[in-house]
């Protein structure tokens, strides 16, 4: 077996999708060759998600690590713009892939769409009901930081 050119192989795999596409009802359309202003959008969102969940994790971790935080409200780090940067993180990311998406022509429905982060926003209003109860400095917390979208904490 003789092995094929790398273009021709290339050109036969950009057929092959190509051909796929229009039999699924789609149109025939080459990929974009450059970055669009919606997918430098999208990467710095999914980046900003990421920080905000790796960094919330992290510092989640530490303050739980040390013993005399027992039964305290971790209030600090990206804990004090928002209640919830790990939701907050994974809807920054799921926005930037339909971002990134949308950039490359993606259109109806996207399996990838953001509302579908939603739903673990509003788990954890409910779960912030119930805390209020069992822990103090918790109300004080909520009333003070934002619940979802990182913002500067009120009237402190």
């Amino acid at each position: 077996m003789v092995a094929e050119p790398v273009p021709r192989v290339l050109a036969s795999r950009r057929a092959d999708v190509d051909h796929l596409r229009t039999a699924a009802g789609g149109t025939a359309r080459r990929l974009p060759t450059a970055l669009s202003v919606l997918d430098v959008l999208g990467a710095i969102l999914w980046l900003i998600g990421f920080t905000f969940e790796a960094v919330g994790d992290l510092q989640l971790w530490r303050f739980k690590s040390d013993p005399a935080n027992k039964g305290k409200v971790m209030d600090r780090g990206v804990w004090r713009y928002t209640r919830h940067p790990n939701y907050f993180g994974d809807a920054a990311q799921w926005w930037g892939y339909y971002l990134i998406a949308a950039a490359a022509g993606a259109g109806g429905p996207s399996s990838a769409h953001p509302d579908d982060a939603l739903p673990a926003a509003r788990l954890g209003r409910y779960a912030a009901r119930e805390d209020t109860r069992e822990r103090p400095g918790y109300k004080e917390y909520i009333e003070r930081t934002s619940a979802f979208i990182p913002w500067f904490p009120r009237g402190r």
